[in-house]
C-alpha cells in the first residue's frame, strides 16, 4: 500500500536534491551578483577597452543606419522638450537613438551643447541623432549627485571666458582656479573676465569692501598674466573693456562660465544683440540669481560662437 501511494504522487512535486544541487537553488541570486559585477567592471573606462568598446559600437550603428539618409549637425541646446540641433541654416529637435544609449561612460551626458552630430530628418524638423563626433574638448564638472559621474557642459569649444565680478558678488580666485583646472583638463584656452569693475569706485559700498576688492584684484592681474592666461577688467554698465574682450573671442568658439550674478548674460547680449534675461544680484548674500536654465550656442556678431551656461556656484573636480 506504502509503494502504491508514492506511485501517484505527481513527479514534479517530489523534491529532487540532485536536480537542486546541479542547477542551484539560487539561480536569481547568481546573475544578479553576475550584473552587479558587471556594472562596477571598471575595465570599460580603460582606454584600450574603451577605444574597443567604442569602434565596435561605431560599427554596429553604421551597420544599422546604412539605409538612412544622414545629415551633419551641431547641437545648440539640449532641452527637455528634445535636442536643438542646426543643420545647414534650420535648426530640428532631436531624439537620441537607443542604440547610443548603449555606450556607458563616466559622463552623465550623452549629448552636449557643441556636439558635431550625424542625425536622420523626420517630419516637422524632428530627427534622431545616430551619431556623436569624437570631441575635441569638453568642459564638465562633477554631478552634484554621484561625484564618480561627470556632468558635461558643452563641448568642442576653443576657450573658457570665466567670467567673475567685483564686489557684488566679491572676486574669488580660488573658484577662478578650479575653472582655469578643468579649462585645461578639457583642453581648452582660459580667459578671465572680471566685470563690474566700475563698482570699485561706486559710493553705495564702504571704502573698506572697495579697497580689499581693488588689492585682490591687482594681485590676481599680476598671478595670472605672469602664467599667460589673458585677464580682461570690464564693466557692462559702462561699455568698458568690451572691444578687446570681442576681438579676443573673434572666428572663436567660448564658452562663458562662471558664478552666478557676474553678467555673463549682460556680456553675451552686448556681443550677440540677443535678449538674453538678466537677473538682480542679492543684496543679504551678494550672490547671484539663475537667469540662464540650460546652455545654448549662439553666434557672435564678430564671427564665431559662445556657449550661454547657468551660472555653477560650486566647480568639483
Amino acid at each position: 500500500m506504502e509503494e502504491q501511494k508514492d506511485q501517484s504522487i505527481p513527479k514534479r512535486w517530489i523534491a529532487c536534491p540532485i536536480e537542486e544541487e546541479y542547477l542551484g537553488s539560487d539561480r536569481k541570486q547568481s546573475r544578479k551578483e553576475r550584473k552587479q559585477k558587471a556594472t562596477k567592471d571598471r575595465s570599460k573606462f580603460k582606454k584600450t577597452d574603451k577605444r574597443k568598446h567604442t569602434d565596435s559600437l561605431q560599427k554596429e550603428i553604421k551597420e544599422r543606419v546604412v539605409d538612412e539618409e544622414l545629415f551633419n549637425g551641431r547641437v545648440l541646446s539640449v532641452t527637455s522638450q528634445g535636442i536643438v540641433v542646426d543643420s545647414g541654416g534650420e535648426t530640428y529637435t532631436c531624439m537620441v537613438r537607443g542604440l547610443l544609449k548603449k555606450e556607458k561612460t563616466q559622463s552623465k551626458t550623452l549629448v552636449a551643447v557643441g556636439d558635431l552630430v550625424r542625425f536622420a530628418k523626420m517630419p516637422d524638423n524632428e530627427g534622431m541623432i545616430v551619431d556623436v563626433e569624437p570631441r575635441k574638448s569638453t568642459l564638465s564638472r562633477a554631478d552634484n549627485l554621484s561625484r564618480k559621474k561627470e556632468h558635461l557642459i558643452a563641448a568642442n569649444v576653443d576657450q573658457v571666458i570665466i567670467t567673475t565680478s567685483v564686489i557684488t558678488p566679491p572676486l574669488k580666485p580660488a573658484l577662478i582656479d578650479r575653472y582655469i583646472i578643468a579649462a585645461l583638463k578639457g583642453n581648452m584656452q582660459p580667459v578671465i573676465v572680471i566685470n563690474k569693475i566700475d563698482l570699485l569706485d561706486s559710493v553705495e559700498f564702504d571704502e573698506e569692501s572697495r579697497e580689499q576688492q581693488r588689492f585682490l584684484l591687482e594681485e590676481c592681474k599680476k598671478a595670472y598674466e605672469s602664467v599667460g592666461i589673458p585677464i580682461f577688467l570690464v564693466s557692462v554698465e559702462k561699455m568698458q573693456g568690451i572691444d578687446p574682450l570681442r576681438e579676443m573671442m573673434k572666428d572663436q568658439t567660448s564658452v562663458f562660465s562662471g558664478q552666478s550674478g557676474t553678467g555673463k548674460s549682460s556680456l553675451i547680449n552686448i556681443l550677440t544683440g540677443l535678449d538674453l534675461p538678466v537677473g538682480d544680484t542679492v543684496k543679504q548674500t551678494r550672490k547671484g540669481a539663475h537667469t540662464t536654465t540650460q546652455a545654448q550656442l549662439v553666434r557672435l556678431d564678430c564671427g564665431g560662437f559662445c556657449v550661454d551656461t547657468p551660472g555653477i556656484k560650486s566647480f568639483g573636480m
